[in-house]
């Protein structure tokens, strides 16, 4: 399969990696703006700034074609990943308006808003800029360093196309790397776009040292929120109990190489947002998608406390410790009903 991955940061380099080590079945080709970050992956065989340490497979080749040259780059391609930032995706998609090969994108997150009050979704992206493209995403709980190393991983692939989970699964499933096909993609981009939010959330839990306990509600409130969130939007309720929603907020909230995660804690040690950001080199997608989250809830009507909490906070008009004591003062309610 001739596979092309469009980004060459942490997680389009570590699938490239993944798919290209596989063997001779998978021809790999990984693209990016920066010629001369390419010429440097190309010789050394390692992406210095996203993945230090870890070798690229031989057979990964490397490409820094013109981005107005889409077209030329993608031809022959059975599968073109979009492994660029959910800024930049909307003109991802434009330039390979008329591609005719299954594409899926990695971003997760909700579009900063254009023209409307709030953000869009991945799917609902591509449906304004290209309607007829066979589209989908590839999510789950992953941190791209594993995966570039080989280490045991589980992702979703999601589409309401079959012809593009086929192609994924055909892709990237591996002795490794588990690929799980799921035709509910608003469900899969809501978790990916909420868990980020409540990872900071989560961080902040355990850099105030509120205990285990608090913890585990958190996360399990949390999951709350995502699933009202992702029902409004038409998903399946059941779809958050699997990788994309359970998976991937149980990863990215306790785990330590989570960069959302490691700004909660920065900002329960009383560090500022940008001392907190600065410190990370990385981006924190949490960070971003707090405001573009609440605002696609407060259209819908959606309660989302907590990820409203982590907003405030991240805007300075919450200390960490108002923003715990809000959450606890709430007004008791059952536990399953509809706003909880």
């Amino acid at each position: 399969m001739k596979i092309i991955v469009l980004g060459a940061g942490a997680w389009g380099t570590a699938l490239a990696a993944s798919a290209a080590a596989q063997g001779p079945q998978h021809r790999v080709t990984l693209w990016a703006r920066d010629m001369p970050q390419m010429q440097v992956m190309r010789e050394r065989r390692i992406n210095q700034r996203y993945l230090p340490g870890v070798e690229l497979p031989a057979a990964l080749d490397f490409s820094a074609a013109p981005a107005r040259d889409m077209s030329g780059l993608v031809a022959g391609a059975e599968l073109v990943v979009v492994a660029t930032p959910m800024a930049a995706l909307r003109q991802m998609l434009t330039a390979l308006h008329g591609c005719r090969v299954p594409v899926a994108w990695l971003c997760k997150g909700f579009e900063t808003p254009i023209s409307e009050p709030f953000g869009l979704l991945a799917h609902e992206i591509q449906g304004q800029v290209a309607p007829e493209m066979l589209a989908g995403a590839l999510s789950g709980p992953s941190f791209a360093l594993e995966v570039a190393r080989g280490q045991p991983t589980a992702l979703v692939a999601a589409s309401a196309h079959e012809p593009v989970r086929q192609a994924l699964v055909a892709a990237f499933h591996s002795s490794a790397l588990r690929v799980y096909a799921n035709d509910d993609i608003v469900g899969v981009e809501v978790g990916g776009a909420v868990k980020n939010v409540l990872a900071i959330a989560t961080g902040l839990c355990d850099g105030l040292n509120l205990g285990l306990n608090a913890r585990a509600a958190l996360i399990t409130r949390g999951l709350a929120e995502m699933t009202r969130l992702g029902v409004a939007l038409g998903a399946r309720s059941e779809t958050f109990m699997g990788l994309s929603g359970l998976g991937d907020l149980v990863l990215t909230a306790t785990g330590d190489l989570s960069r959302n995660r490691q700004v909660g804690l920065a900002l329960a040690q009383g560090q500022s947002l940008q001392q907190a950001t600065r410190a990370l080199g990385h981006v924190a997608e949490g960070v971003y998608s707090a405001r573009t989250v609440v605002q696609r809830a407060v259209h819908l009507g959606v309660d989302m406390p907590i990820a409203q909490a982590v907003l405030d906070l991240l805007d300075g008009h919450m200390t960490p410790q108002q923003a715990v004591g809000r959450l606890m003062g709430r007004e008791p309610t059952a536990e399953l009903a509809a706003a909880a």
